[in-house]
């Protein structure tokens, strides 16, 4: 099998100069399924014959739920290449992902309380799902700290590599609690094994908008890497190369 491909994209310059032509293309993709999916899921999208409109709230809840989880991996996956096999852009990535897995994790937090007031009658309950939910943005929020509280970069990278890693043992306990315990949250609408129990316009409309969420956040982590790369590797030749090519400098 040819890696070379790997080790290129792992290179900084190499990503650098790829992702500056996948960027455009990142951004106008998620917005466009941003705006089909908003009329989809407002406006083309049947009412729950139990929650009325409010089921509408899903269409933002769910898909930033399921990726604060797919995000912390991506993180604690990075930071692990980054500390094992010490590539750099692997830290880099690390470094990227986990403010916006924690923006991420808030706003399915923030969600989810809007939609559980109409539902539970109450805006917060400390059941598995929601704790361990809360618990996993502070797990990002004490990478992000960890990170910083370090002057060099190379100890920080490190040292909030182990709390991510250390914390993806939470990733499962937030996707099983619902079958591990009994909480307020239903268990899964959407299964590998099984067809889908809601109507198919909701599920056009769910699966529009967790792509163009996912979309967004690769562009928003990638904008990030960008800058990330530039900020470390300022003193290189090549850094300055680029930036007189887009007319930075």
């Amino acid at each position: 099998m040819n890696w070379q491909w790997f080790h290129r994209l792992s290179s900084p310059k190499s990503f650098y100069q790829i992702s500056g032509r996948w960027l455009p293309w990142f951004w106008a993709i998620s917005l466009s399924l941003f705006v089909v999916g908003l009329y989809q899921g407002l406006y083309n999208s049947v009412i729950d014959y139990q929650q009325s409109s409010t089921v509408r709230i899903m269409y933002l809840h769910v898909p930033t739920a399921i990726l604060s989880l797919m995000l912390y991996v991506v993180m604690a996956v990075a930071a692990a290449v980054g500390y094992i096999w010490r590539i750099k852009l692997a830290h880099m990535a690390a470094v990227s992902v986990a403010p916006v897995g924690a923006a991420i994790t808030f706003l399915a937090l923030i969600t989810g309380s809007l939609w559980g007031r109409p539902m539970w009658g109450t805006w917060w309950v400390w059941d598995a799902r929601l704790t361990s939910e809360l618990i996993l943005l502070f797990l990002y929020l004490g990478f992000i700290s960890l990170h910083q509280a370090f002057e060099d970069r190379e100890v920080g990278d490190r040292a909030a590599g182990v709390l991510a890693m250390v914390g993806i043992i939470n990733v499962p306990i937030v996707h099983f609690s619902v079958e591990w315990w009994n909480t307020l949250h239903q268990g899964a609408t959407i299964s590998k094994l099984e067809k889908p129990s809601m109507d198919d316009s909701m599920l056009v409309a769910l699966s529009l908008m967790f792509f163009a969420i996912l979309l967004f956040s690769s562009a928003i982590t990638m904008y990030r890497m960008r800058n990330e790369i530039l900020s470390r590797e300022y003193s290189r030749k090549w850094v300055r190369e680029e930036l007189l090519k887009e007319g930075a400098l």
